[in-house]
């Protein structure tokens, strides 16, 4: 049975600055547009495999049930409800900022 993936405000906000920002800093659509394709190619694997993000490294993040994906220098952090079969993707955010408390 697949996955519903649903994303929070916030995420989707994060995803269209990401992507803004790829464009204006590329000066090209289409590479935005790619790296978007990518990111959604990314999240749409866990319709089938929920639990294939890694587990955050801090140790707050994993005791709140976190997992997160890495596409190139993005993390997308997500959690899995079992009993809906819901996937939740709460932040998508560059890696090389200090995330532990942006979520």
């Amino acid at each position: 049975m697949k996955y519903k993936i649903i994303r929070t405000d916030k995420a989707d906000e994060q995803l269209r600055d990401i992507i803004f920002y790829i464009a204006d800093d590329s000066g090209s659509a289409d590479i935005a547009l790619n790296y978007l394709d990518k990111i959604e190619t990314v999240i749409n694997v866990l319709e089938d495999f929920p639990h294939s993000g890694s587990v955050p490294r801090y140790s707050t993040l994993r005791k709140q049930g976190y997992r997160a994906l890495i596409v190139e220098r993005h993390l997308i952090f997500y959690k899995v409800n079992e009993e809906h079969k819901i996937v939740t993707i709460y932040a998508v955010m560059d890696s090389r900022r200090e995330y532990r408390n942006l979520i």
